[in-house]
Order: C-alpha cells, then structure tokens, then sequence
C-alpha cells in the first residue's frame, strides 16, 4: 500500500493509521500538511507485509563460545545449548533471534559478507560488559558522523558487528 497525500489531510491521516510503525513516526513528525507531503514523498511509504528482520543465521566453529559471548550482550538461550549444533538465542520471545549453527570446518577468518548492526539502549556499558567478560573489541565507542554511537566487534566465529544508538535519543 503506497500512501499518497491528498487535498483532504484526513484521508491522509488515515492512510498513514493503516501502515507500519515506521510510517506512524514519520507522520508525527511533520505537523503541517506541506511537510507531511514532502516527508511522505521523500519517504515512498510502501506497505510490503514485511516488518522486521527476526533472525539472522550465523555458523561457529566453537557454540559454547560463541553462546557466551551472546549471552554477554544479552542474549538468552530459547533452544539448543553448548552441545548442541543448532541454538537459537533470543533477546525477548518474539525476537531478534540469532541463530547459531555449528561449523567444524568454519574458518574464524570470514570472506567479506557485511556487518549485522544491532541498535541497543547503552554502547558503552555493553562495550564495557564484553571488555569485563574477556571479549575485546575492533573500536572503541565513538559519535560517528552519521549520527549514531557505536562500536564494532567481531564474534567467535568472526563474524562483524556493531552495536549502535542513535546519537538524537
């Protein structure tokens, strides 16, 4: 669903209630009509039944090791364990969810494939938490320009993350 500004803002009004969170917030945003049009036109609201990513599979070379080390963000153990070839370790019921699958023969040095971000509520106390539990960080936190504090990190199988905020929260 594509939502299109019209003469009469209630029906814009209610063709923003019908979508996704994500639009909700950009419509608070513009409080007038010319600045709702320009922000829903910039935006290309498109309603595509997908909501979210939930989960992310990655391998290990080593699942008690990596278990603790998500266990130190945060992570809880919803199915499998340290013995197990596949566990799911989740942060609330309904997710995000990493899934782990054992790998033997993974390398711990990954081909370049990208970087997973996960957005938590303080980067520098898990940055501290991972540095108390032996895990040890590429960077440092830091304001990056595009407008979030991070660091990055990679995990036991070595795979490259960064744990985010955005700086405006």
């Amino acid at each position: 669903m594509r939502i299109e500004p019209s003469d009469d803002i209630g029906e814009t009004v209610a063709g923003v209630e019908a979508c996704d969170a994500g639009a909700k917030v950009a419509f608070r945003r513009h409080t007038t009509r010319d600045d709702l049009w320009t922000a829903l036109a910039a935006r290309q609201v498109v309603m595509t039944g997908i909501h979210r990513i939930d989960a992310i599979t990655l391998t290990t070379p080593d699942m008690a090791t990596s278990i603790a080390f998500y266990r130190a963000v945060g992570f809880t153990i919803s199915f499998g364990g340290d013995k197990s070839e596949f566990t799911t370790m989740s942060i609330e019921p309904n997710g995000p969810h990493v899934n782990l699958i054992s790998d033997h023969e993974a390398s711990r040095t990954l081909a370049s494939w990208g970087r997973v971000i996960f957005h938590v509520d303080d980067v520098d106390n898990l940055h501290r938490r991972l540095v108390a539990a032996g895990f040890q960080p590429d960077t440092e936190p830091a304001d990056a320009s595009w407008g979030e504090r991070y660091f990055a990190i990679h995990d036991p199988g070595g795979h490259d993350l960064s744990f985010a905020r955005p700086l405006d929260i």
